[in-house]
């Protein structure tokens, strides 16, 4: 009789351990949806578009945040993927530049969702560098000789990125 019971308890406590363990791969599954560029970092807590925005408003030049938020990519730098625009909303995007130049983002990223960890800070780009960026984007003369004044610029400095597959 006590060999029934054991035998009982063992087996309800394998089938307890299956189901953490199918658990566990649904998670893991939902996680491998996307393609891993610097750091790891997951998915988990990460601020909306216009929650970033939000923040960004509340923000002055010197400020900077750590943070997390996942978007849409706007678009990439077409000669290497070493910088990428992601929308917030209001007809607004963050500039996003990678951490110690360490690694790139696929150039045919665009439209894709993403998240983002790292730095958020407001900067002042020159004319000189709106310029290279529309250069580096594949924008036409025209639109790069339109550039004629400082703007001010959602930042981003990314230690890791995930884009959806």
């Amino acid at each position: 009789m006590k060999r029934i019971v054991l035998l009982g308890l063992t087996l309800a406590l394998f089938s307890c351990n299956k189901k953490q363990e199918e658990v566990k791969n649904e998670a893991v599954a939902e996680k491998t949806n996307y393609a891993v560029f610097g750091d790891s970092i997951t998915d988990t807590e990460a601020l909306t578009s216009a929650e970033m925005m939000a923040k960004f408003k509340e923000m002055k030049e010197e400020d900077t945040l750590n943070v997390k938020f996942k978007s849409k990519i706007n678009g990439v730098c077409q000669k290497k993927g070493c910088w990428m625009t992601m929308d917030l909303g209001e007809e607004k995007e963050a500039f996003v530049k990678f951490k110690d130049y360490a690694f790139f983002v696929p150039m045919n990223a665009a439209n894709q969702d993403a998240v983002i960890s790292g730095k958020a800070f407001v900067s002042v780009e020159s004319v000189e560098e709106q310029k290279h960026y529309a250069k580096d984007a594949g924008k036409s003369q025209a639109a790069i000789d339109s550039i004629t004044e400082p703007k001010i610029t959602y930042s981003f400095m990314a230690d890791g990125v995930l884009i959806s597959k």
